[in-house]
């Protein structure tokens, strides 16, 4: 098992990547672990938009991520790039589980692109969360992410973590830190809704020889949060 590693990884501005992205496989000119780019094709299929969404920005190395953030500071300034463009080591986008996407058109604003709320945009972004997709930065929840309201950029956690979060108006930092009262075995997140019955739970790092004995028992999926321990799926 891994701490640093899974799709419910925190990556933010407290919580650096520690660990190289995962198997990658490229997609319409873009970078995404394997798992997450085989259900965004879903994604896009299912709402008839592979020709009108472009993935604009997936996976990105540690020095991509700091070019981007060094052109932002002299072509923006500082406000502007600390309110929309991660530190390098510290962005979603090197752990290949983010994607930006935009409206297909002759120009695409690169950090930025237009993806509105209307449209196959808001189709796209009304099925993401089946295929295991959040938006990761939603308006409201900036003092909570760290980062300006992005409505492009979605962030692959997996079902049934995506539905959870949109049901309960969650960002990943909110669910992460809830789950911390969800220990295993003791008192799981029971999640029956959409055909799914899930047990969600929350294993501290210290006791990672017990979980491994547990993962065992049944069906279940683990993720390190990145930050002290991991988040165990159960399939009840």
């Amino acid at each position: 098992m891994n701490l640093y590693r899974g799709n419910l990884i925190l990556v933010n501005e407290q919580h650096a990547v520690r660990e190289e992205a995962p198997q990658l496989t490229k997609m319409d000119g873009a970078w995404l672990e394997r798992r997450a780019a085989v259900l965004l094709a879903e994604l896009l299929k299912q709402v008839g938009a592979r020709g009108e969404i472009a993935l604009v920005s997936g996976w990105r190395s540690h020095k991509e991520q700091q070019q981007i953030w060094d052109n932002s500071m002299r072509e923006h300034g500082e406000a502007f790039t600390r309110a929309f463009v991660a530190a390098a080591g510290h962005s979603e986008h090197q752990t290949g589980l983010a994607i930006d996407v935009g409206l297909r058109q002759e120009e695409i604003d690169f950090l930025r692109p237009a993806f509105p709320y209307e449209g196959v945009a808001q189709t796209f972004r009304e099925a993401a969360p089946r295929f295991g997709f959040t938006q990761r930065y939603p308006e409201g929840k900036e003092a909570v992410t760290g980062i300006a309201h992005e409505p492009w950029h979605f962030r692959y956690v997996g079902a049934p973590h995506a539905l959870i979060m949109q049901e309960y108006d969650w960002t990943l930092e909110e669910y992460v830190a809830f789950l911390h009262e969800c220990p295993l075995r003791k008192r799981p997140l029971h999640f029956q809704k959409y055909g799914l019955d899930v047990l969600v739970s929350y294993c501290p790092a210290a006791r990672e020889e017990e979980l491994q004995k547990e993962a065992h028992q049944g069906p279940c999926a683990v993720s390190g949060n990145n930050v002290d321990g991991y988040i165990v799926t159960e399939w009840v």
